[in-house]
């Protein structure tokens, strides 16, 4: 058996808009000015207390949990307000649906977003069945600790040499790297591709619509 793990935002999702307006949101209810757009979306893929920490490194602890409460209540009210959404990126769809169809292959997802908000993203796009391990930052330390993509090699019953991590962030690739498993970069989410490249990524991908064929030449090197 072989294993495809893929982070979520950035990766399978556009998600920016959202991540960016829902920590405006958040921000202005404590009055505080808002981060940098290229600041927010430089912490997504960390767990939401530790991004919101970075974005406000001289909070003390109770800010930095409040700030992620409001957070995940913006976030809630925009994903229920059809005038914003977290895409598909093109060509994912039929990635996802072509690897699960291949035998020996299994899928998961680790991701710094919630495990509600992973399971709504996947469910309205009807891709939940695809999935044979789940793993988010609610019961796992933040990426780029390894322990989210341990889980799901244990989960699925794959070890670490027949695994693929398929991520945007410095995060993915480091736990991938810790974890000992292949890491592929994406070049459309939210870390720059030198930075994916730098942090030790086997493979950078430049555009979502050639994943398929990537990730079936990857699984082909791992027999």
């Amino acid at each position: 058996m072989r294993l495809v793990v893929f982070d979520c935002d950035g990766t399978l999702v556009d998600s920016q808009h959202m991540i960016v307006a829902a920590m405006e949101q958040a921000f202005s209810g404590f009055g505080l000015p808002s981060p940098e757009r290229s600041a927010i979306l430089s912490v997504v893929g960390l767990s939401l207390e530790l991004a919101v920490s970075r974005l406000v490194p001289t909070a003390d602890t109770l800010d930095v949990t409040a700030l992620a409460e409001a957070y995940k209540g913006a976030f809630g009210d925009l994903r229920r307000d059809r005038a914003h959404q977290e895409p598909l990126y093109p060509g994912v769809r039929d990635t996802l649906l072509a690897l699960a169809g291949q035998p020996g292959t299994l899928l998961g997802v680790a991701t710094g977003k919630s495990r509600r908000g992973l399971v709504a993203v996947l469910d309205r796009e009807g891709l939940a069945d695809l999935f044979v391990t789940l793993q988010t930052a609610d019961t796992h330390p933040s990426k780029p600790h390894p322990a989210m993509l341990m889980a799901a090699m244990a989960e699925a019953g794959v070890d670490a040499s027949r695994t693929l991590m398929v991520g945007d962030t410095t995060y993915d690739i480091t736990m991938a790297r810790e974890a000992g498993t292949r890491a592929i970069g994406v070049g459309w989410g939210y870390h720059p591709v030198a930075d994916l490249e730098a942090a030790g990524a086997h493979r950078v991908l430049a555009d979502s619509l050639t994943l398929a064929s990537a990730l079936r030449s990857e699984l082909q090197q791992l027999g």
